[in-house]
């Protein structure tokens, strides 16, 4: 009997290496698959920083960013534009798509009955599936005639003392572009934040309501600010997909290579400047100039993340206390 209770323990201590063997293994791989991820996007910053390395060191940093002019002739090149271009058109779209997909995705998390919510969501879910091709090509031949006839003149002549409202509509510019931004990105809102709200215990509106608060009252006081953090969330992911979409916008913002001094003025953005000139690029000093956007759109898009993570950190803390 003594042997076998010494023994009982030393078989229990050898037993437990093997046993972990399949944990071990498995975060081994996930630990491998994080680090492959790390190094493929830590690798396209360093292909794209070394390829412009050249743009940046002879206009420099400052120059290249700020510069205005884009001549492949002279060899001038400037970023500005672009990047002007592709902030304002993200902006103004999730100006447009933040009210309209939060409503939207309380109302279906909220209000809506059930027959009518089911089928709501799977066709927002079905317009995010869209690929941005088939939604540039519908703006271009549907939305952009549609818009230059009626937003774009009423606006024009009704404000057209003021300037940034001013201009000749011409359908292809800044405001259809964001218009169309908007409609892309409005499924992405809506579908996350619904999921963020529904995920929201139920005892918390339970509870509300018990002390004679309305639905509406709940939802004010209690449901968004438990969500904000969130709701956050969904939108900067809403505006990292509205700085980087190519096609749809190619297809509907003109590509002038200016800066957009009024709303219905022709631009580009990072992505449609890349997407439109580096199949044809004409030599070395242009192809590293779009690279160079590309880095710049790559850190752009970089520091929306991470201020999303600030400020979505310091939400839960806040919900938290």
């Amino acid at each position: 009997m003594p042997t076998t209770m010494t023994l009982l323990p030393l078989r229990d201590r050898l037993a437990q290496p093997v046993a972990r063997v399949p944990d071990r293994t498995f975060g081994i791989i996930a630990g491998g698959a994080a680090l492959l991820t790390m190094a493929a996007l830590l690798g396209i910053a360093v292909l794209l920083g070394i390829n412009s390395a050249d743009t940046f060191r002879h206009f420099g940093v400052l120059g290249f960013v700020l510069g205005t002019a884009w001549d492949v002739g002279s060899a001038a090149f400037g970023a500005l534009p672009f990047i002007a271009g592709t902030m304002i058109t993200a902006g103004l779209a999730m100006l447009i798509a933040v009210p309209v997909g939060v409503l939207s995705a309380l109302y279906l998390a909220e209000f809506a009955p059930r027959w009518l919510a089911t089928p709501l969501v799977m066709l927002v879910e079905l317009i995010a599936a869209i690929p941005s091709v088939v939604i540039g090509l519908w703006g271009l031949v549907v939305l952009t005639p549609l818009v230059r006839d009626t937003v774009e003149t009423w606006v024009s002549t009704t404000f057209s003392g003021v300037p940034f409202l001013a201009g000749a509509p011409v359908g292809s510019d800044v405001f259809t572009a964001s218009l169309l931004l908007a409609i892309m990105v409005t499924p992405t809102i809506v579908a996350v934040s619904r999921e963020v709200i529904l995920a929201l215990p139920a005892n918390y509106r339970e509870a509300y309501i018990g002390l004679g608060a309305t639905r509406w009252e709940t939802v004010v006081t209690v449901v968004l600010p438990s969500v904000r953090a969130g709701v956050l969330g969904a939108c900067i992911l809403a505006l990292g997909r509205a700085m980087g979409e190519t096609m749809a916008v190619t297809m509907t913002i003109g590509n002038a290579d200016r800066v957009p001094t009024g709303l219905f003025d022709q631009g580009q953005t990072i992505a449609s400047k890349i997407a439109t000139s580096f199949v044809e690029a004409s030599g070395p000093e242009e192809v590293g100039a779009l690279l160079g956007l590309g880095l710049i759109l790559m850190v752009m898009t970089l520091a929306v993340g991470i201020v999303a993570r600030l400020l979505v950190g310091r939400s839960r803390a806040a919900a938290a206390s």
